[in-house]
Formats: C-alpha cells, structure tokens, sequence
C-alpha cells in the first residue's frame, strides 16, 4: 500500500511540472520585435515570416515560438482578417526563450 502512495505521489509531482503553461500577448515575427507592436500588421508579420515569430508578454518580454509555433501563426494569420493589435493565447512549455508550443489561438 505504501508503495502505491509513493508511487502516485511521484507521478502526480511530475505530472505538475510537464503541465503546459499559458501566455498572452502580443504576436509579431521576430524581424519587428523592437517596433511599435501595436500597430505592426499582419501584412509585415506574412512577409517577415521566414524569422519566425514570438509573443511581446505585457512586461515587455519577447519569447520567441518554435518551429510547431510558427508554422501555426503564420496558418492562422493567413485566414485572418485583422490587420492590426495582433493578439494571441499560447499554450505549451518554456524552455529557455522559445516556447514550445501546443495550441495558438488568435485574440
């Protein structure tokens, strides 16, 4: 019995720290980082795709998205009809600066 507990313990404490996090912010391609991301557009963000892109987190932070991440934003920003304040919620794990993401959603 008492290995069960053990046992279970150690999987629910590891289960904790694979759980994804969540991040909202402003999306932007990696080349425009450092601009006024409020008004940068979709359009700049399709043509500057080839960086990548990343979220600007409300304290100003850049956290770049992975490979997965980047083929989803610029997926969704393709069938998007907003040009401008490009919002996005982004689920997955941080590891390091890039985050590795699991879901995207456009704002």
């Amino acid at each position: 019995m008492k290995r069960f507990f053990v046992a279970g313990a150690i999987v629910a404490l590891s289960s904790l720290s694979l759980s994804a996090e969540s991040w909202t912010g402003t999306l932007v391609d990696v080349m425009c980082k450092g601009k006024d991301v409020a008004n940068h557009t979709r359009q700049c963000a399709l043509s500057c795709a080839k960086g990548g892109f990343g979220l600007v987190l409300s304290d100003g932070k850049f956290v770049k998205l992975n490979e997965e991440g980047n083929a989803m934003t610029l997926s969704k920003l393709k069938n998007s009809s907003k040009d401008k304040d490009l919002k996005a919620k982004v689920n997955g794990k941080l590891d390091g600066d890039v985050i590795q993401v699991e879901s995207l959603e456009l704002q």
